[in-house]
């Protein structure tokens, strides 16, 4: 698959040549090979593209809501015209098995356009306090920096409550997995989007993702990747004093409480951990089981890891394709290997690529149990389809050792006594916190505590994110 504007960046309403002469193949990574080129961006380009964003938002921060309505009601119109091409792209980009990137890659960016024109037909601008107007308005020029494990989730969590505030856009996808958000981009065109509301430029973290980070006319930075690249954007953003939005790193628990139905909890847990290839910075990775019942749910987990169809992303028998590149496998098959170190059993999987699959970067669906919080296994982001079952004595010990972390993303508990899990929930120190494995609410707030970030994505707690609030005094005088 490829893009006709596979080479170019979309600045000011165009598609455009980029100004520099560098190129990056863009790797299958079920197969290793190369399926196109994309430009790499420079400074140069990026000022293009921030100057272009900054002339467009006088006017564009002044359109009425209803006319930010009919645009995100063009631009869902024109999503759902493109559906099946941005499924193929990050099944091809990304690795994910063709019926995952249908019903949860390329929904995702579906759903949170929906969540967001519902936000903004409820969203109130203005509210009176006392003799004071208390006003929210555009935070102006935003730089958008999305990963590639979930190219739309991120991508479109970001803009599309952007654009609903009224704010213009520069956005650097991550160059592993561009080709969805160029189809993304060509959505926006067809869609109607004035010129230089939302400029598209690929690039590098260190070069054009820094940049933008520091540029003086950029107002916001709202990133989502890892906690090293995220503290390092935070520190260039401090020397122009700009918003720092960042979704980040995670090491997400899972409790199951004595009362839960150990058998479906274990096996939910395991699907959970290695949906997406375990490359969901949400991922519930620590599965807390009470320890008179370990054993008994390592022999669970070991079936549920051998139903694991691991294999062709193509393949409607697949659930789990490979992840995303070399450097990405190299680091599991390490932490793997560290994880056998440092003593952790290993249930299932272990080092090296599942059996006939030697062409692609695929891991094997891993579980260690018996392992221990201090364990390099229970304590670093590792990214990959590797499950650490850790035995807990008490409720109070299980709490302590989920939030024993420097993350605070998500958290999980399973619980028969519905009372009882909510108190659980209540204790643990994360942004979201999922009960009894309940669906996705893209009407809830999404972001972390600790080292996991700040700001909150979703709905209209995503519109809120990219507004300044402004109190005019004396308005009811």
């Amino acid at each position: 698959m490829q893009s006709d504007n596979a080479l170019k960046f979309y600045i000011d309403g165009r598609w455009v040549m980029p100004s520099g002469a560098d190129r990056m193949d863009v790797i299958n990574p079920a197969n290793e090979h190369p399926f196109m080129q994309i430009a790499i961006g420079t400074i140069e380009d990026a000022d293009l593209a921030v100057q272009a964003a900054f002339e467009a938002f006088p006017t564009f921060s002044q359109t009425s809501k209803s006319e930010r309505l009919e645009l995100l009601r063009n631009v869902l119109r024109c999503y759902n015209d493109r559906y099946e091409d941005i499924a193929q792209a990050v099944s091809t980009e990304l690795g994910a098995p063709l019926k995952f990137s249908r019903e949860a890659q390329a929904w995702a960016g579906q759903i949170h356009l929906e969540s967001t024109i519902e936000a903004l037909e409820a969203f109130s601008f203005d509210e009176h306090n006392g003799s004071s107007m208390i006003t929210w308005e555009p935070i102006g020029v935003c730089a958008l920096i999305t990963p590639w494990n979930w190219p739309l989730n991120q991508i479109v969590c970001k803009v599309a409550p952007a654009l609903a505030a009224g704010c213009t856009v520069v956005l650097k996808p991550s160059e592993l997995a561009p080709l969805s958000a160029m189809i993304f981009a060509e959505v926006l065109e067809e869609a109607g989007v004035p010129k230089g509301v939302f400029n598209l430029i690929n690039g590098t973290g260190p070069v054009v993702g820094q940049y933008l980070a520091g540029h003086p006319r950029v107002d916001m930075v709202s990133f989502t990747g890892s906690t090293r690249a995220g503290i390092i954007v935070a520190k260039t953003a401090a020397e122009t004093v700009k918003r720092v939005a960042q979704e980040l790193g995670g090491k997400s628990a899972n409790i199951v409480l004595a009362d839960a139905d150990l058998e479906d909890a274990v096996i939910k847990g395991v699907e959970a951990c290695f949906s997406n290839s375990g490359q969901s910075c949400d991922a519930p990775t620590r599965l807390l089981v009470p320890a008179k019942r370990h054993a008994e749910a390592l022999e669970i987990a070991k079936r549920a890891a051998a139903a694991t169809r691991v294999g062709d992303p193509l393949s409607e028998n697949t659930d789990m394709g490979p992840v995303i590149s070399q450097q990405q496998f190299d680091k599991i098959q390490g932490l793997i290997g560290v994880g056998v170190e440092e003593g952790a059993i290993l249930v299932a999987g272990g080092l090296g690529k599942p059996e006939g699959l030697d062409i692609g970067y695929y891991a094997k669906p891993t579980i260690f149990g018996g392992v221990t919080p201090e364990m390099t296994i229970a304590r670093e982001e590792i990214f990959g389809p590797v499950l650490s079952i850790i035995p807990y004595d008490t409720e109070a010990d299980a709490v302590g050792i989920a939030n024993d972390s420097i993350y605070g993303l998500a958290a999980y508990v399973q619980g028969g006594n519905l009372e009882r899990a909510r108190a659980v929930a209540r204790k643990l120190r994360a942004g979201a916190v999922y009960v009894n494995y309940a669906p996705w609410d893209t009407h809830a707030p999404f972001g972390g505590y600790k080292q996991s970030g700040n700001g909150r994505e979703y709905s209209h707690w995503g519109i809120r994110d990219f507004m300044e609030v402004k109190g005019i005094v004396g308005w009811g005088a």
